[in-house]
């Protein structure tokens, strides 16, 4: 269960939809969701969508 502005949510991890990024900075490939992806190898928002 999440919560999100201090209400719980019932979310499945299966329900998210996640992405494929690669870092800009550390060529880092990683799966992931929302607006700004952040590398989770180096902490930056400078990441691109990959196919």
């Amino acid at each position: 269960m999440c919560t999100t502005g201090g209400m719980p949510a019932d979310i499945e991890l299966s329900e998210i939809k996640f992405k494929r990024y690669k870092c800009k900075d550390c060529d880092s490939k990683f799966k992931g969701a929302g607006k700004k992806p952040v590398c989770p190898s180096c902490g930056s928002e400078d990441v691109e969508l990959i196919e």
